[in-house]
């Protein structure tokens, strides 16, 4: 079979997606296979094409998913079969990640790779902790371990007692579990117990927890915060060293859980982050296109019949001019339209395809678009409505009690994609806020999700983008939730400052 798939073991970085080098987000939009581990940050998926194929081998304490050698097999099978292959590894493929064992699995087949390098945790969890893994007077160097070796489960390095003589930096990696012997080890090879710890575990994510103390007592410490994997341990004069960042934004250290479309997600993502949050994809959407069915078809093939095209979202905009340019309609067949669009975000992307909104409710809403079209329309004017398998009734309430004469065609669906098989606690763990931009995103999260993880959300704050999504809510218990008064990213944004605010947070 002709090898003409070319795999590139890629380093994701340590857990902040912001972390991940141009060139592995280059390659990651290319792609059209990701292999990718636990450790990745899920909004790096993001970048991938629609159509990419994902597959996941993830691996957990304890609970390996996959051994090494069948994933080595997974990459070959998928560079048999697509031309640009992402292996995405948490960190740096070649620190402790086993990525040269999958180069030589490829090289065994004659398969063409590319190793491009990411930020590993033993530096960036260190420096997001505040801690320099080198200053001058203080450690001219570092050193990197694994806290176990591969040959038996729970055995650490016979070179930690003659790494203790070592004047520098010791940074390891993977060993928690093993925390106890390894401080044991270093206290038999000569290291002072005074000599400063500091562990990081979820280092760079919105999970990160630190704790600080002595070879003497660091276990004790650890083992009363609950520290658990992943984490790094760091060894050292520096570890008592503190440069966390003083630059202090709007919402610097919040954690907030994103649920929504891949479009709806990048938009806060880039809005939140600029304000000093952190992020995490708590729910994915995906977008079914629908738009082929016949009657949209016939629609589209006779605009004169229609005076007004009422758009609720983005997507019904998106969707209904790419199907327009697949049948290959003119524009000008839209010439006596008027459009109506349920607020600025949907206003803006009509905008790029050349055309002004005449109609904006000065409340984002169905609701008060349908009243503020009532207002305006004649009785001799007909509306097409392409919009969401779910769109709120209330749109089509109101144009039914005023003899409104409309079409309504229903597009597109949005439905719940995740791509973990677990996204529960670990998405929603530790979460200040956690926003739906939609009531498909309430469903697809709920209908998802167990009675521990309603439990995990107590002490979060619920986020919605307006009063539709805010009574989806409401049937699943949630009443006492935060609404945007705008229905737009913008609102969803401003909602969370200024609860943060008020809250005394900031």
């Amino acid at each position: 079979m002709e090898k003409s798939g070319k795999v590139y073991l890629v380093g994701a970085g340590p857990g902040d997606p912001a972390l991940l080098t141009l060139k592995g987000r280059r390659l990651l939009q290319a792609c059209d296979a990701v292999i990718y581990d636990r450790l990745v940050s899920e909004e790096l998926l993001d970048y991938a094409k629609e159509d990419c194929e994902r597959i996941f081998v993830g691996k957990t304490v304890g609970n390996h998913a996959l051994k090494q050698e069948e994933i080595n097999q997974i990459i070959i099978e998928k560079a048999l079969t697509h031309p640009v292959v992402v292996r995405l590894k948490g960190g740096d493929p070649f620190v402790f990640g086993r990525g040269g064992e999958e180069v030589l699995a490829l090289k065994e087949q004659g398969i063409s790779y590319e190793v491009v390098p990411g930020v590993t945790s033993a530096i960036a969890a260190a420096a997001y902790a505040g801690i320099p893994v080198t200053h001058r007077g203080s450690s001219q160097s570092f050193t990197v371990i694994t806290g176990h070796t591969a040959e038996e489960e729970g055995n650490i390095p016979d070179s930690l007692t003659s790494l203790a003589q070592t004047s520098g930096t010791l940074i390891i990696l993977m060993g928690i579990s093993n925390l106890d012997r390894i401080a044991e080890k270093l206290l038999e090879g000569g290291k002072h117990p005074d000599t400063p710890v500091a562990v990081v575990s979820n280092g760079t994510t919105p999970w990160q927890k630190e704790v600080r103390g002595s070879l003497a007592d660091i276990c004790q410490k650890v083992k009363e915060a609950g520290i658990k994997a992943p984490a790094v341990i760091i060894v050292g004069s520096v570890a008592g060293l503190d440069m966390k960042a003083t630059i202090r934004c709007p919402l610097s250290g919040v954690n907030i859980g994103i649920t929504g479309t891949r479009e709806i997600r990048e938009k806060l993502i880039q809005q939140l982050h600029e304000l000093g949050a952190n992020t995490v994809t708590a729910g994915s959407l995906e977008i079914i296109d629908y738009s082929g069915k016949p009657e949209f078809d016939r629609a589209l093939m006779s605009l004169e019949q229609y005076h007004w095209i009422v758009f609720t979202s983005s997507n019904a905009v998106n969707l209904f001019f790419q199907r327009l340019a697949k049948l290959g309609i003119d524009h000008r067949k839209l010439s006596h339209i008027r459009f109506a669009v349920v607020g600025s975000g949907t206003s803006k992307i009509l905008m790029q395809y050349g055309y002004h909104a005449d109609l904006v409710p000065q409340q984002y809403s169905a609701f008060h678009l349908a009243q503020e079209l009532c207002n305006i329309v004649t009785a001799e004017e007909k509306l097409l409505i392409p919009r969401a398998m779910q769109g709120s009734e209330e749109l089509i309430t109101v144009l039914d009690d005023n003899n409104i004469s409309y079409e309504e065609i229903k597009i597109y669906d949005v439905v719940s994609s995740y791509y973990t098989p677990e996204p529960g606690e670990k998405q929603i763990e530790r979460l200040d806020y956690l926003v739906f931009a939609s009531s498909s995103g309430v469903h697809g999260f709920f209908q998802d999700s167990d009675s521990s993880t309603r439990e995990l959300l107590e002490c979060t704050k619920i986020v919605c983008i307006g009063e539709a999504t805010q009574r989806t809510l409401s049937e699943y218990g949630y009443a006492n939730t935060l609404t945007a008064k705008e229905a737009s990213v913008k609102g969803i944004v401003e909602c969370i400052v200024e609860n943060n605010r008020n809250d005394g947070i900031e």
